[in-house]
Order: structure tokens, then C-alpha cells, then sequence
């Protein structure tokens, strides 16, 4: 039976592949009556390689269809549109097969990091015109990949400003993820924040900050998720909130912590 908090909110609420110490399917079995999405979260290295077969997608979308269930799609993590040449290639190359490989699922958004370790928190602005430059450039090779612009939702970083991730999206025609755990970490107003940016965002990340991110939204204050929810209440947002959360635990107290909010 479908968890009824699901209903008590206009977007659709999710989590991660990697909710119990399994698999992609696995996890899809246990999550498809307890979230309304769930964040394919794929790698693509030399000792692992988790995109899912032809056969494997049929598996997804059969449960999808039953269960009302969406998908979003994070591409791997190690992607580096901010380089040049040969690269950023390997990168542009890398996303396309992700995105190809799952597209048959209808994916919410495939989620994107630009390039986290190639910018500082405080770059020059030198270097935040090559990294935007060059990000941009990738960005536009990788968008005949998808059918919709879109579709590829950019997301925010706790290891940089999120104003260099607009200055890209003004020139590419993407969307947004808006991940608030990062905004907490990075101490910026989330209810102003969410309302500046709403417009273009497909995704919403939350997690809770304990000793690192990405834990139990138990972590963070209630005040604090409380004035984000209500906001994406206020603004009407209908796209998907992904509790960001890797453990069983974490999972099943992030859900109580929102079951108290009205």
C-alpha cells in the first residue's frame, strides 16, 4: 500500500537507487510502493559500470507502469564539461550513453554536475569565464541527446557559487537542479533562493547536514525544511523532490520528519 504522505504534497516525492545495500532492481522492487520517483544513480568506471541493459530498463518500466512510478537519472558523477578537447569529450561521450541507455524510461530529468573540481568556491574572474566558457560548449554537444533541452537539469554544488551554474544556463536552454542541502551548507536564504529560481528547476535535492551531507533529514533543524516545503507549497512546484539518502534508516526517518509538516 502507497505510503499516504505521498498525496499530501503537489510534487512528486522520491529517493535514491540506493536505499538498501543492493542493486538497481532490487532497490526498485522495495521503493515502488514507498516513494513516487526514484534517482537512477549511475556510474560508468574501469571496475564499475551500473547502466542498465535493454532488459534491465523493460524490468524498470514494467514496474513504472504499475506502480505510477518515475524516474529521474543522475549521470555519473566524474563528468568534466569544464575541460577542453579529448576531455571534455570522454565526458560528452559518457552522458550520451547514459542518456540513450534510459531514455525509454521517460526520465523527470538526467541530473548533471558541471565540473566541481576544476572551479574554487572563490574563483577568479578569469577563471570563472573559462570554466562557464567551456561548460557551455559541452553543454550545447550534449543537448541533441535528449528531446527536450530541458531534460538536463543542472545542478548546484556546495563547492562552488551556484551564480556560475546561471551564468551557464543563460546561454543553454537547460534546466535546473536545485539541491537545498548544498544551499544549507553554503548558508544561502533556500525560500529566496527557491523563489528566484523555481521557474527553470525540474529537481529538487534534500538531505539532511550532520557531521557530512546527505543523511537523514533528522540532521537538520525542523524550521529549516519546514520554510522549504512550505515554499515549494507556495509556489506551486510539481516536479520531483528527491530525498537525496542512502540508507534504509535514513530513508524512513526522512519520511517521518515530513510527515510533520502540514
Amino acid at each position: 500500500m502507497r505510503n499516504a504522505l505521498l498525496d499530501r504534497f503537489p510534487f512528486r516525492l522520491g529517493t535514491t537507487s540506493y536505499i538498501i545495500p543492493d542493486d538497481i532492481l532490487p532497490n526498485i522492487h522495495f521503493l515502488k510502493d514507498k516513494v513516487k520517483d526514484v534517482e537512477l544513480v549511475l556510474f560508468d568506471v574501469d571496475s564499475f559500470c551500473n547502466i542498465p541493459t535493454a532488459g534491465q530498463i523493460a524490468e524498470l518500466d514494467a514496474i513504472a507502469k504499475a506502480y505510477d512510478l518515475s524516474f529521474t537519472v543522475h549521470l555519473p558523477l566524474d563528468l568534466k564539461f569544464s575541460e577542453v578537447n579529448g576531455q571534455a569529450d570522454v565526458s560528452i561521450r559518457k552522458a550520451q550513453r547514459v542518456i540513450e541507455s534510459c531514455l525509454a524510461l521517460a526520465p523527470q530529468a538526467f541530473v548533471l554536475h558541471l565540473d566541481s573540481h576544476a572551479i574554487r568556491l572563490t574563483p577568479s574572474e578569469t577563471e570563472s569565464d573559462t570554466w562557464i566558457r567551456h561548460c557551455v560548449q559541452s553543454l550545447r554537444q550534449l543537448l541533441p541527446s535528449v528531446p527536450d533541452p530541458a531534460l538536463l537539469a543542472v545542478e548546484n554544488l556546495e563547492s562552488y557559487p551556484p551564480a556560475l551554474n546561471h551564468a551557464v544556463l543563460e546561454q543553454v536552454p537547460a534546466s535546473e537542479c536545485i539541491d537545498i542541502g548544498h544551499l544549507w551548507l553554503q548558508r544561502i536564504d533556500v525560500p529566496a533562493y527557491l523563489s528566484e529560481r523555481i521557474r527553470r528547476t525540474r529537481v529538487i535535492h534534500l538531505h539532511g547536514i550532520g557531521t557530512r551531507d546527505h543523511q537523514s533529514l533528522t540532521q537538520t533543524p525542523l524550521a529549516q525544511i519546514k520554510a522549504a516545503i512550505e515554499k515549494l507549497i507556495a509556489l506551486d512546484y510539481r516536479g520531483v523532490v528527491t530525498l537525496e539518502i542512502f540508507s534504509e534508516a535514513d530513508l524512513f526517518s526522512s519520511l517521518e520528519v515530513l510527515s510533520k509538516i502540514e
